[in-house]
């Protein structure tokens, strides 16, 4: 079968997926709208208001993307992080419109429907690739400034995006404080207990990992929920609303590069070389601020904040938010949608 029609055909299926999934958000979000803020019940898991799903050349993607509030409004662009997707901000997105912002959620490479337009463009997954990727779609919008916000890989690729385009960023935040990755010391190991926390990663650096995540990656990756949020009581609809978006033909390329070029198992595309080079010098962000952390977080445990805050010139706050694992913004909407209209806030 040749490549084209076998990205055709996995396209065609993860848009009737979509399609029927969509169908029972929106009568579950009928159903349920006076609980759509409360945080912790299976239904409100369900709901997915992010506005019309659309699409846009931007650099060597066509990003998927979600866009609700007006047009016109305060710019805010959310990045979901791995193995997660959109429904991440499936609550902060409307809570956010309803305040006048324009939101815009879009599919990292290798998720959902965002789609390489070029067949040899290497599939990486490294934060540079992210940074830029963010950059592009701010460029392909007309986006001359946003407040960015982000987890795990979205929450890296919008931290790179405010230590090297500050003008781009009115304002971050962030999830697990300063997330771009220190790669020259990477390898230093972490206390025993932190080193299990992150077994996928050393899983996916081999032959047999690529080949048991190409085969289970739905199992590995609700496995992953468990243990990143271990109090996060989520259901299996919730689940399988993301689990459409790990379908994308690229999936699995994009997620076995991010790991092995984090631990210096292969190179990086040449042509994030130059941003790669200056996240290296771990560089403080001079935006201003607001960093969260799970209380829960079953991937990086909390922290005073103290640790990394020679890391952020401008105006910070850090906050541990009770009952939050690692995928806070769906976890505890709420607390992320009030960090971003604090910085809206104090903007003016």
């Amino acid at each position: 079968m040749s490549l084209n029609r076998r990205k055709f055909i996995a396209s065609t299926a993860f848009s009737l997926a979509a399609g029927a999934l969509g169908s029972t958000v929106l009568t579950a979000a009928k159903s349920e709208e006076k609980n759509k803020y409360s945080a912790g019940s299976k239904t409100t898991n369900l709901l997915a208001d992010l506005g019309p799903l659309k699409q846009i050349k931007a650099g060597v993607l066509n990003v998927g993307y979600h866009e609700s509030g007006p047009s016109d409004g305060q710019p805010v662009i959310l990045m979901h992080g791995f193995p997660f997707d959109v429904h991440a901000y499936s609550q902060v997105a409307p809570i956010l419109a309803a305040q006048g912002c324009r939101i815009i959620v879009p599919y990292l490479r290798g998720f959902g429907p965002t789609r390489f337009l070029q067949a040899e463009t290497i599939r990486s997954g490294q934060q540079g690739a992210l940074v830029t990727d963010l950059r592009n779609l701010m460029d392909a919008l007309s986006i001359p400034t946003a407040i960015l916000g982000g987890y795990d890989w979205g929450g890296r690729a919008a931290a790179g995006v405010a230590l090297i385009w500050p003008e781009r960023c009115s304002g971050l935040v962030s999830v697990n404080g300063y997330a771009i990755l220190d790669l020259p010391h990477f390898n230093i190991p972490a206390s025993p207990k932190q080193e299990q926390s992150i077994w996928f990663m050393y899983y996916f650096l081999s032959q047999r990992g690529e080949a048991g995540y190409r085969k289970n990656r739905l199992e590995i990756n609700k496995m992953l929920w468990q243990t990143f949020s271990p109090k996060w009581a989520f259901d299996d609809t919730t689940f399988n609303l993301t689990a459409a978006a790990f379908n994308n033909p690229d999936h699995v390329d994009v997620v076995i590069h991010s790991y092995r070029h984090r631990y210096g198992i292969t190179q990086g595309d040449p042509a994030y070389a130059a941003i790669e080079s200056v996240f290296a010098k771990q560089l403080p962000i001079t935006v201003p601020i607001i960093t969260l952390d799970g209380q829960d977080d079953g991937v990086r445990p909390p922290n005073d904040g103290t640790a990394y805050a020679d890391k952020f010139t401008g105006p910070r706050t850090h906050r541990i938010i009770p009952g939050s694992g690692h995928n806070l913004p769906q976890e505890k909407p709420q607390a992320f949608a009030d960090a971003v209209m604090e910085l809206i806030k104090n903007k003016k």
